[in-house]
């Protein structure tokens, strides 16, 4: 009987049709109360505590996800790995910055449920809102990230209307008005590590018209290196800047774009990280379209290996530029 049972309880658990809209045992109920009910519905007669001691004995335990697919891997992938290594390296021996840049997970602005726990007289949690529907008053935040590898420094423009390749620039522009420039006064040459997609993505033409313009605004010759695709939870900022920003403000809702501009600037760690924030109320319009006389005016040199994912943008001008605009905006 009980070797009956055992049979038939592995059958159901490893059931390959499971997933099947119409089978008994979809993957999103199958509990022990439902093997259960379906182990007596095949004259197998158990209480549910029997079948939790049964998956027990066949070695199971209660399991979520695990994130571990990455998809398709590059046969260069760890190459290009290497390849960013290497550039950061010599760049940092010469005193040159090398910044990692991303855009964090864009937020709703108001008293929405936030994940995590923080401190509270018992019983008196926070009220928060029962579904999350943006507030158009309130509207979002979105936090694009800079982060500097030599300094252990880095800046966050919270902008407020779209993720594009401008947006991205532009916090970048702010961060070197605003940090960059004082950690490296002798600086000619800076290198970015940025994702493979997104608004800084590889392929994307306006992030590389917008670097042009900081560079010849800035004066300074302009490396990129993008990861392989698939591989952006390796981009140091994420790890670096981001996860202590989420750490931050866990279970705190963020009800206004002050707070998290002060949530984020108010990020450190014991390894002596710090923050700077500002807020971005400009608007940044999609849809821009850059066409191939437009790119073929970049002063763009693709790298031998990858050109695709590594390049340099030249400086039009010669020399550094004296007196710099408080905004940078692409002129198209």
């Amino acid at each position: 009987m009980q070797l009956t049972l055992v049979s038939a309880q592995v059958a159901l658990s490893s059931d390959p049709d499971r997933d099947h809209p119409m089978s008994p045992l979809r993957s999103t109920c199958k509990s022990v109360r439902t093997l259960a009910a379906e182990l007596t519905r095949q004259a197998h007669a158990v209480s549910h505590q029997t079948v939790s001691e049964v998956l027990q004995s066949l070695g199971c335990s209660l399991q979520a996800n695990r994130k571990t697919r990455e998809g398709s891997e590059h046969p260069d992938r760890n190459t290009q790995f290497e390849h960013i290594a290497r550039r950061a390296k010599e760049f940092q021996q010469r005193a040159q910055p090398v910044i990692s840049v991303d855009t964090k997970m864009k937020e709703l602005v108001g008293d929405f449920k936030n994940a995590g726990r923080e401190w509270h007289p018992q019983g008196q949690p926070p009220a928060v809102r029962v579904h999350d529907f943006q507030d158009d008053e309130l509207g979002k935040a979105i936090p694009y990230g800079v982060y500097d590898l030599g300094a252990n420094t880095g800046w966050v423009s919270v902008g407020i209307d779209h993720d594009t390749p401008e947006f991205a620039v532009e916090s970048i522009y702010c961060w070197w008005r605003q940090m960059g420039r004082k950690t490296y006064p002798e600086a000619r040459d800076l290198l970015i590590t940025a994702d493979g997609g997104g608004s800084n993505g590889s392929r994307t033409r306006l992030w590389k018209v917008a670097l042009q313009r900081l560079a010849d605004v800035t004066g300074l010759k302009i490396g990129v290196c993008h990861f392989p695709p698939g591989t952006s939870k390796w981009n140091k900022i994420e790890h670096r800047i981001f996860c202590h920003i989420t750490r931050n403000w866990r279970g705190r809702p963020l009800e206004s774009l002050e707070v998290v501009v002060n949530l984020i600037a108010s990020t450190t760690t014991t390894k002596g990280l710090r923050v700077r924030a500002a807020l971005d109320t400009d608007g940044y319009p999609t849809g821009i379209k850059v066409d191939a006389a437009m790119m073929a005016f970049l002063h763009l040199i693709p790298d031998e290996f990858h050109g695709e994912w590594n390049d340099a943008i030249i400086p039009t001008g010669v020399g550094r530029v004296s007196k710099q605009p408080r905004k940078l905006r692409v002129k198209l």
